[in-house]
């Protein structure tokens, strides 16, 4: 018996799955000497665009029209204090910190002008006086309402102002204090999405009594640290983030208020220990602060699976956990650009925002299932290898999903210790899920006997080659005179099984699964008559290929085509041959060395065609 070794010849690139930024242009950059920056957020208007920056000191406007040359307009004082976010309202901005004063109310209706009118909203009605410190804040839009979070104030619940009579001067309205303090949450229409980072956990809020709020549902966050929320544009996922080391933007779904699963999480750059901040939901797009990583874009269309496929890094050549770096991002410019906010440069302390341009990209996926091929029964902790990319392992039922942001062809290894290890060559496109459902099989030797006879008379025929080929390999043996073979030590697995001999045709067939000892009978037919048996194909099925091969296959290539990818796969996708560009007077040749058996040669010519895909058949 003789175990046939195949070529293996990977030529595929080890380059990490980012680079330090991704699909993200750098337009500018401004600094803010002698301050720090928090938050920030965008103003448009007259067809100029603003960013509105949080810096220590007080409100800074900044016109970003021209991306490449922004221009400060003014600075209005504030309290000094680090902690500073900022929402609007049609033409107002709204200001908070922890620096107390309540909320700066900005009418900017004279911009680009540096007049700005401006003051200090601290309460009214029952709250006459008392609203200082604020965390943080939001604005429902569709119904006119400011919420004030944080601060000491109803133990740092929501403040809920009315702007729908006067944006300049708000009204209390009410507020929801139930589960007490609130660091920061996302309204819409009446519907609080609230973060309440000491319990860990956002709550689900009907607000539409502002006196008599409805606590709907409460869920605990993956590192039970609950700083940000922001709901997908259906409804139907809630986005969140933990501010903690080592932490996730996680998907939540919330389309059954009763039964809220978490679905997927990510993290921005694993490994690294680094913290989330704010995450902005753009349409199919997660645009994410993360500290010391800058900010990350990710595919949220399946948010099952969700996938990072921009990144930009304001905070360059530091990294792990902490809080400095990237406070947060604006991404609702209606020319696309963004600004980030960076608390303290590295080089000199000092506040900065960041002007970029963002390529949103869909993102590549790979799902699948992988069972036991003996019981199957799923495998949980398989390893998924997507080779010079990223890992992911399957969970209990099997399942495994995952995606990149770059296209091509990628090796899959797919691996469990106590199994047979697979690999295939998948091809990732944008957009696109491509399905990896397979069988592993344990390890391990099986005994396989048989005969092989003619299938004109059952005469036995001695001397035949038996070949098994699968996954793992492909084992060859041959019949002794009395047709018989003995085959030790094969591996569990699904084999493509071929029989022949001299003076007779071939049987192939395919596919069989071999999981246990067993006797087989293999029948082949005198080349002078034609017979099919049971789960075999025709004799004849080689000489219905458009091209057999017995020994060696030659394929011209054109002078004209400087590039090109040919790769050859067996008949179970096991890619045995990678060749790009190689020097042979324009003629390749392969074959001489391969098993007999069916193979897929696929051949890419570099010049924006589809690939070509041919199969052939060696016989024997």
């Amino acid at each position: 018996m003789k175990k046939i070794t195949l070529l293996l010849l990977t030529l595929l690139g080890c380059s990490p799955l980012f680079s330090q930024n991704t699909n993200v242009t750098f337009r500018s950059k401004m600094s803010f000497p002698g301050q720090s920056v928090a938050n920030v957020w965008g103003y448009t208007a007259n067809g100029r665009e603003y960013a509105l920056v949080g810096a220590s000191l007080g409100l800074i406007i900044v016109d970003i029209t021209n991306p490449d040359a922004p221009q400060q307009i003014v600075q209005i004082p504030g309290p000094n204090n680090l902690w500073k976010e900022i929402k609007t309202f049609r033409q107002y901005a709204y200001i908070v910190s922890e620096g107390g004063q309540g909320v700066q109310v900005v009418d900017m209706s004279n911009l680009p002008s540096p007049n700005l009118p401006n003051h200090y909203y601290t309460g009214d009605g029952p709250i006459q006086g008392q609203l200082g410190k604020i965390h943080a804040l939001h604005i429902d839009v569709a119904s006119g309402f400011l919420y004030a979070y944080g601060g000491n104030l109803f133990s740092g619940g929501a403040k809920i102002l009315n702007l729908n009579g006067d944006p300049y001067n708000p009204v209390y309205a009410g507020k929801f204090d139930q589960l007490g303090y609130i660091h920061d949450g996302f309204v819409d229409n009446d519907t609080l999405y609230a973060a309440h980072i000491y319990q860990g956990l956002f709550s689900v809020v009907d607000m539409h009594d502002k006196n008599n709020p409805n606590l709907i549902v409460t869920q605990n966050t993956p590192k039970n640290f609950t700083h940000n929320t922001w709901p997908s544009n259906d409804r139907k996922t809630l986005f969140t983030t933990d501010e903690t080391s080592n932490s996730y933007l996680a998907a939540f779904d919330i389309s059954d208020l009763d039964n809220i699963t978490l679905i997927d999480k990510i993290q921005s750059n694993p490994g690294s220990n680094s913290a989330v901040h704010n995450t902005h939901i753009l349409g199919n797009f997660a645009v994410t602060a993360w500290y010391k990583d800058g900010f990350t874009i990710v595919d949220i269309t399946r948010p099952d699976n969700l996938v990072q496929v921009g990144n930009y890094d304001t905070y360059p050549n530091r990294s792990g956990s902490g809080y400095d770096g990237c406070w947060g991002v604006y991404p609702y410019f209606p020319s696309g650009n963004i600004i980030a906010s960076t608390i303290r440069a590295t080089e000199d302390n000092n506040g900065e925002i960041w002007v970029l341009s963002p390529n949103y990209v869909r993102a590549c996926y790979l799902e699948g299932l992988i069972t036991n091929g003996l019981t199957g029964t799923p495998l949980n902790d398989v390893l998924i290898d997507v080779v010079g990319s990223q890992t992911e392992l399957t969970v209990a039922n099997g399942v495994f999903k995952m995606g990149q942001e770059k296209e091509g062809h990628y090796t899959v290894r797919i691996s469990k210790p106590g199994y047979q290890s697979q690999e295939f060559t998948v091809y990732f496109q944008r957009g696109v899920v491509r399905k990896l459902n397979t069988a592993l099989y344990p390890t391990g030797g099986l005994n396989i006997t048989g005969k092989v006879e003619s299938a004109y008379d059952g005469s036995a025929i001695p001397n035949a080659s038996v070949i098994f080929s699968s996954w793992s390999g492909t084992w060859e043996t041959t019949t002794d005179a009395l047709g018989a073979f003995d085959m030790q030590g094969l591996p569990a697995g699904l084999y493509d099984i071929v029989a022949g001999a001299p003076g007779f045709g071939k049987s192939v067939n395919y596919k069989v699964q071999i999981t246990q000892d067993q006797t087989l009978t293999l029948q082949i037919a005198p080349k002078s008559k034609s017979f099919q048996g049971p789960g075999q194909t025709p004799n004849n099925l080689i000489s219905s290929w458009p091209n057999p091969f017995s020994e060696e296959i030659q394929i011209g290539i054109a002078p004209a085509y400087s590039t090109y990818r040919l790769r050859v796969f067996n008949s179970f996708g096991k890619q045995i041959l990678d060749l790009r560009d190689q020097p042979n007077d324009d003629v390749i040749r392969l074959g001489a060395d391969w098993p007999a058996g069916v193979y897929l040669i696929q051949l890419d010519l570099g010049d924006g065609t589809s690939p070509v895909l041919k199969k052939v058949v060696k016989a024997r």
